[in-house]
């Protein structure tokens, strides 16, 4: 039974990946066409700005209500029907009063967010973050529903559309009206700027809105009052984690512009610090995708059985595979030096083992988690995310004007660490699991043997360097296949090895 749940779990985990990590590939593939377009770290830093609150007020919006959904969706004495409906209701009225309140107060909005000039870039983002939140609960319900192909289409699509949208007015666009102008002199502003990147965003999140249109008209509207209130009661805390979560991971850019003295220093320190932490999203990457298979994968096992060593395992294999994308990024990073117009931009990479090893520590968190969303006791994530953004925020207050940018990763690298360590402490009182604490450090050493032996080691040539690199992947890579994921066990290459062998 254990082993079919991990079948299951890997299944729905590569199949969410092609929406999360290489969908999200695809999306951070804009970061680098924002870097070569916008060559002035402050106005890619204004992006991340206003991208900050963005992903603050997505939490304050849809409240908890995703994780909560799954919880009461997979309770036998709730009615499904009347969970969805009422879930989807309860999101759609705070989203509509969102964007009534935010379009009516938006110059006192623009004053409280440093005075920022450009009102129409934070109306573009309220309308965007109030469609987001809304549909966060039919995700969920794919999801619910083991529909990950599905979901995967309507995520890659959104993607698809971002990456295009941009291309289309960030190139396309500039090239048409500097040779052909009279074909889009009606809608094209050649001084709009960063506005487009606001703009291909909310396109983009209206085009999803249209696709779930079969989805809604299947929903069977009935809303409960005292559904909501359960589902508002166990999911309040998760808002409350939430909020110190993503205070957590985009303080630099809800902070920078109240830090430092002269804006512009803190818009440049701002954006080549976005740019370069986006590389370690790879990582970020990876632990979603598992997290969107995670989530039902745990609360449905949890009606089943009490078995709980396929969580240890998952444990494990999230530690491993989070390790090699860290040696793999570290190593190849460089190559981004041969991109001239970059240049303002990576004098931060010296950030990014630093910023890579914090996203391992949040990644490795989410997994404990485990613990308190299964026993119904929501409120110590509450308390644990509360601290670490105590930890956080007063790391930037007080070193950001002092060191910069590098205080901000050591910041998440700190505040990461510490609760995944209290994290585990409690869990291991309030649920026991066994989790195989000895494997798990035995590739954290090796990982810090080969990071270290890869980059601290002096070789002037690049390719080199390169060749001498990618052989200490290949030993990591090596000892994971030969000790914790045998070829002879996966599957398709078992058969091939037995016909092999009766040839």
């Amino acid at each position: 039974m254990a082993n079919k749940g991990m079948m299951s779990l890997a299944k729905d985990t590569v199949i969410y990946g092609l929406s999360s990590i290489v969908g999200r590939f695809i999306n951070w593939c804009l970061v680098p066409l924002h870097m070569y377009i916008f060559t002035d770290p402050a106005e890619y830093g204004k992006v991340s700005f206003i991208y900050g609150f963005t992903a603050l007020f997505m939490v304050l919006l849809t409240y908890g209500m995703e994780t909560g959904f799954f919880r009461f969706m997979n309770k036998k004495d709730e009615d499904p029907d009347v969970v969805y409906s009422t879930s989807l209701m309860s999101l759609g009225i705070t989203s509509l009063l969102f964007v009534l309140l935010s379009f009516t107060f938006i110059d006192n909005i623009a004053a409280w967010l440093d005075n920022y000039a450009h009102h129409d870039h934070i109306l573009m983002m309220v309308v965007v973050v109030a469609f987001d939140a809304f549909l966060c609960i039919p995700y969920a319900y794919l999801r619910h529903m083991k529909r990950p192909v599905r979901f995967m289409t309507i995520r890659m699509t959104f993607i698809l559309l971002q990456v295009l949208l941009n291309v289309f007015f960030l190139l396309a666009c500039p090239w048409i009206h500097n040779n052909y102008p009279e074909l889009i002199s009606w809608f094209y502003n050649p001084d709009y700027g960063i506005g487009y990147i606001f703009l291909a965003n909310l396109i983009g999140v209206l085009c999803i809105f249209f696709m779930f249109i079969p989805q809604y008209k299947a929903i069977k509207l009935k809303f409960d009052p005292k559904v909501l209130k359960k589902i508002l009661r166990y999911s309040f805390p998760l808002l409350i984690l939430g909020v110190a979560g993503v205070i957590n991971q985009a303080v630099a850019q809800l902070t920078y512009p109240y830090l430092f003295d002269d804006g512009d220093v803190a818009y440049s320190q701002l954006g080549i610090y976005s740019a370069c932490i986006k590389i370690s999203v790879v990582i970020a990457m990876f632990t979603q995708a598992f997290r969107y298979a995670y989530e039902p994968f745990v609360f449905s096992r949890n009606k089943e059985s009490g078995d709980k060593k396929p969580y240890a395992d998952a444990m494990k294999y999230f530690v491993i595979f989070g390790l090699a994308l860290f040696l793999f990024v570290v190593y190849y990073v460089e190559l981004l030096n041969y991109i001239e117009r970059f240049q303002n931009y990576l004098v931060g990479l010296n950030i990014l083992p630093i910023a890579m090893a914090g996203e391992i520590f949040f990644g490795i968190y989410f997994n404990l988690s485990i613990w308190y969303k299964v026993t119904d006791k929501t409120k110590y994530g509450a308390t644990f995310s509360i601290l670490g953004c105590i930890i956080t925020v007063g790391i930037n207050i007080v070193f950001v004007p002092m060191y910069g940018y590098i205080a901000s990763a050591w910041a998440t690298f700190f505040c990461n660490l510490i609760i995944m360590i209290i994290s585990y402490i409690y869990g291991q009182k309030h649920y026991p699991i066994k989790y195989d604490i000895k494997t798990i450090l035995f590739y954290f050493g090796i990982t810090f043997v080969l990071f270290a032996a890869g980059t601290f080691v002096e070789i002037e040539n690049m390719a080199v360097r390169l060749i001498y690199r990618t052989g200490l992947l290949s030993i990591f890579v090596f000892i994971i296949i030969k000790r914790d994921l045998p070829l002879s066990e996966i599957p398709y290459i078992n058969r091939f090895i037995k016909k092999q062998q009766i040839k």
